[in-house]
C-alpha cells in the first residue's frame, strides 16, 4: 500500500553543459534590473562570466553585482537589504556555491518588504511568518554539494560560542529557475569536491532512509546514490572520466535538494548545525567526516531497539549498491555499506574532528545543540549517548 505523500514547489530546471548560456533570455522575462550575487573571485576570472555579461548586455539588461564570501550571517543578509532595497531590481540571480544561493536566496526574499531576516530564522527570534512579497530568483550552482538550488531555505550562520546555523525559509523562496551547467563545476579544486560531494550524498542517503521518505524522493534520491557512486572519486581523482563524474555529481547535488526539501534529513545534519554554529568548518566537511560513523550509529540504535524498521532493508539497498555484492543478505550489505564509507572518508582525505579543532570537552554543548529539524526526521530517535558516540568515533579520524 502508498501512503498518502505531498510534494512542494520545486523549481524549473534547466540542466547540461552550456546551460548558462540560457540565463539572459530567461531572466529578461522577468524585467531589466538585475542583481547578480556571486562569491569571491574564481567565477569573475572565467571565460563564463565574460561570455553571461556579454549575453545580458546583448540582452539590453542592467545588472549590479555583489559578492558573498564564507556563509552569510543575518548580519550580512541585513546589510545587504538597507543598502539595495531602494534600487528596484526586477530579478534576483545567484551564481556561486551553497552559501552564495543561500544568501541570494534570503536576499531576494527581503528586497521589498525591507525586514530583518532575524523576524523569520527558525528557533532564535519572534519567527513571524514570512509575508513577503519576494523578488524572483534565479539560482546558478557552482558547486556540486549542498542542492540549495532546490530548496526553500536559505541558512545562515552566526559563528562564535552563541552561534547558530538557522535557516529563512518558506515556499516563496524556492528558485523560480534552476540552471545547472555542469561546466561551471571545472574550477572546483579536490578539496572542494571531497566536501561537497560527501554533502550530496549524506543528504540523498538521510532523505532515504528519513521518516517522512516517499515512493517520488525514494526514486530520486536512489537514482542520486547511483550517480555518486559512479561519479564522485572519477572526479576527485581527476583523469579521463573526471567530466562525466562531474556532471554526475551535478545531478546528484540536485536531487539531493529536492529530496532534502521534501522529507527532510537525518543526524549528520543535525550535528552539522552546531558544529558549523560553534567551530569554522565548512558545512560540507562535517558532514563528510560524520556520515561513516553516523550511519553507524544509526544502525545500531535500529538494530538495539526497532530490528523490523524499514530503513534497515534500505541501509542494505544501498549498501549492496554501493558496495556491488547483489547477492548479499540483510546483514552483510549494511556491513559493506559501512566499509565503503570508511573507505571514501579515507580516500577522500577527510579531517577528523580533533583535526578541526574539536575536543571532547565540546561534546556536552555540541549534543545539547543538535536537535533541530533534521534530528527529527531521523530513522530512529538517537539518545544523547548515541549522539556523542557518533562524535567519539571522529574525534581521532578512527
Amino acid at each position: 500500500m502508498i501512503a498518502p505523500f505531498a510534494i512542494a514547489r520545486l523549481p524549473r530546471i534547466e540542466f547540461g553543459a552550456g546551460r548558462l548560456s540560457r540565463l539572459p533570455a530567461i531572466a529578461a522575462g522577468y524585467g531589466h534590473r538585475l542583481l547578480i550575487v556571486t562569491g569571491g573571485r574564481t567565477l569573475r576570472t572565467t571565460q563564463h562570466w565574460d561570455r553571461l555579461l556579454t549575453g545580458l548586455r546583448a540582452a539590453n539588461l542592467e545588472y549590479e553585482t555583489l559578492s558573498i564570501t564564507g556563509e552569510p550571517s543575518p548580519d550580512e543578509i541585513d546589510a545587504v537589504v538597507q543598502v539595495e532595497s531602494d534600487r528596484a531590481f526586477d530579478l534576483v540571480v545567484g551564481i556561486g556555491g551553497g552559501s552564495v544561493l543561500d544568501a541570494a536566496k534570503a536576499i531576494a526574499g527581503l528586497l521589498r518588504p525591507r525586514n530583518s531576516v532575524m523576524d523569520h530564522l527558525e528557533g532564535v527570534g519572534p519567527e513571524r511568518p514570512y509575508q513577503g512579497p519576494t523578488t524572483p530568483f534565479i539560482a546558478v550552482p557552482t558547486t556540486a554539494g549542498t542542492g540549495s538550488e532546490a530548496t526553500k531555505n536559505a541558512v545562515l550562520t552566526r559563528q562564535g560560542p552563541d552561534g547558530f546555523k538557522k535557516s529563512f525559509r518558506d515556499d516563496a523562496l524556492v528558485a523560480e529557475y534552476a540552471i545547472i551547467d555542469p561546466d561551471l563545476l571545472a574550477t572546483c579544486p579536490p578539496a572542494l569536491v571531497a566536501a561537497n560531494g560527501m554533502d550530496a550524498f549524506t543528504q540523498l542517503l538521510e532523505s532515504y532512509v528519513s521518516i517522512r521518505a516517499n515512493p517520488l524522493t525514494d526514486a530520486l534520491a536512489w537514482r542520486g546514490l547511483e550517480a555518486v557512486r559512479d561519479g564522485l572519486l572519477p572526479w576527485y581523482e581527476g583523469g579521463e572520466e573526471a567530466t562525466n563524474g562531474r556532471t554526475r555529481m551535478a545531478l546528484a547535488a540536485l536531487l539531493s535538494g529536492i529530496c532534502l526539501a521534501q522529507v527532510g534529513l537525518g543526524s549528520v545534519h543535525g550535528l552539522a548545525q552546531p558544529l558549523g554554529s560553534f567551530f569554522p568548518i565548512p558545512h560540507g566537511v562535517v558532514c563528510g567526516t560524520l556520515v561513516s560513523a553516523a550511519t553507524r550509529v544509526n544502525l545500531e540504535a535500529l538494530h538495539a531497539r526497532e530490528p523490523g524498521h524499514p530503513a534497515l532493508r534500505k541501509y542494505a539497498q544501498v549498501g549492496r549498491l554501493l558496495g556491488g555484492e547483489q547477492d548479499a543478505d540483510e546483514f552483510t550489505a549494511q556491513e559493506q555499506l559501512l566499509r565503503v564509507l570508511d573507505d571514501w572518508t579515507h580516500r577522500l582525505d577527510l579531517p577528523s574532528l580533533s583535526d578541526l579543532g574539536v575536543v571532547e570537552q565540546d561534546f556536552t554543548r555540541i549534543v545539547a545543540n543538535a536537535r533541530g529539524s533534521s534530528m527529527k526526521t531521523n530513522p530512529i530517535a538517537l539518545h544523547d549517548a548515541e549522539i556523542e558516540r557518533i562524535l567519539r568515533l571522529r574525534i581521532g579520524g578512527s
